[in-house]
């Protein structure tokens, strides 16, 4: 492991190929990351499961599409692991583990747990693995014995429950064989849907993928929400709730030309358009050389394939190290 850098895990679920609403979240603060800290990225299939074990295939066939979209924003597989949760058998023993030590109704009270459950009209037919991801999820970055853990605003609950296991684990073994873990709340929150009604999603359509093409990009911008009562052009706009001024804020750099014309809009006289085309010339500069590079590696599976399985083996020893650490030090029965 590299010395002196603080080791970060994080991951998304192979539920379907990345969307910008994921670079301008997570994948443009991970590029830097893996500069400065000892990174793994999870391939989260296991728990992907939690809420579509009726199509595996979706989640199966969607590992290789999220770790093209990986390498192809600029995740170097020298600086960072890549890895494959459902081939790490630690991160299970740990889950089962942990579950032991934390109840059901401290799941039950977890926010986001909660929020997730009523978004998804559950009811009470909720999958176990789903109710239990808490504990699953404290196992993934305890394995990996991660300090830091970078999170949207609305994951934070779950950092809290995961040190509140950690406690509950060192305080029974009687010696910190656990670090405490940090979470990392991006600056630039969620990303609205094009259509500003829901959060970007593919299964929604009005996510703009890191594949896109120049002509799904622009029909994309051409369609987003802006400010249903500026019927004119010299109607003064609101800002507030306008999914251009939103993509703006998070994909252009030049904030100060961003600031002038809100400005602008709020007094009238600046058409949706002339921000249309501006939002769609920065998206296009932005996705152009992902899309290709994707493309490229997409025609070497066998490559990708390679960084997910050496990713892999490194991990499985990290993780069943953290697993025996953990287990000797709560007194378990070991036979080696």
């Amino acid at each position: 492991m590299t010395q002196n850098k603080p080791t970060i895990l994080t991951g998304d679920r192979t539920t379907g190929p990345l969307h910008i609403g994921h670079y301008a979240g997570s994948l443009k603060n991970r590029i830097r990351f893996q500069n400065d800290h000892n990174q793994f990225l999870l391939l989260a299939d296991t728990q992907a499961l939690t809420d579509n074990a009726n199509n595996i295939e979706k989640v199966r066939s969607n590992v290789l599409e999220v770790a093209l979209d990986y390498l192809a924003v600029g995740i170097d597989p020298e600086k960072t692991t890549i890895c494959l949760q459902s081939h790490l058998p630690a991160l299970a023993e740990l889950s089962m583990l942990y579950l032991n030590f934390v109840t059901v109704a401290r799941l039950e009270r977890n926010p986001t747990i909660r929020d997730e459950i009523k978004a998804r009209n559950f009811g009470r037919d909720i999958p176990a693995g789903f109710m239990c991801y808490p504990a699953a999820q404290a196992a993934d970055i305890t394995a990996f014995k991660a300090t830091v853990v970078p999170v949207g605003e609305d994951q934070a609950p779950l950092i809290e429950q995961t040190n509140e296991i950690i406690r509950k684990i060192n305080a029974t073994a009687h010696t910190s064989v656990l670090p405490a873990v940090k979470a990392i709340i991006p600056q630039t929150g969620r990303l609205p849907g094009i259509n500003g009604k829901a959060k970007m999603s593919k299964s929604l359509g009005n996510a703009i993928a890191l594949s896109a093409s120049a002509d799904e990009i622009k029909a994309a911008v051409m369609q987003m929400y802006t400010d249903p009562k500026h019927l004119r052009v010299q109607d003064p706009g609101q800002v507030e709730g306008n999914v251009v001024f939103t993509y703006l804020d998070a994909f252009d750099d030049d904030t100060s030309t961003v600031a002038e014309l809100k400005q602008h809009y709020q007094q009238g006289g600046l058409g949706d358009m002339v921000l249309k085309n501006r939002l769609n010339a920065i998206l296009q500069d932005l996705i152009a050389p992902i899309r290709e590079r994707r493309a490229r590696l997409a025609r070497d599976p066998g490559y990708v394939l390679d960084v997910i399985r050496k990713g892999t083996e490194k991990s499985r020893d990290l993780t069943q190290d953290t697993y025996r650490d953990v287990a000797t030090s709560l007194g378990l029965f070991m036979l080696t």
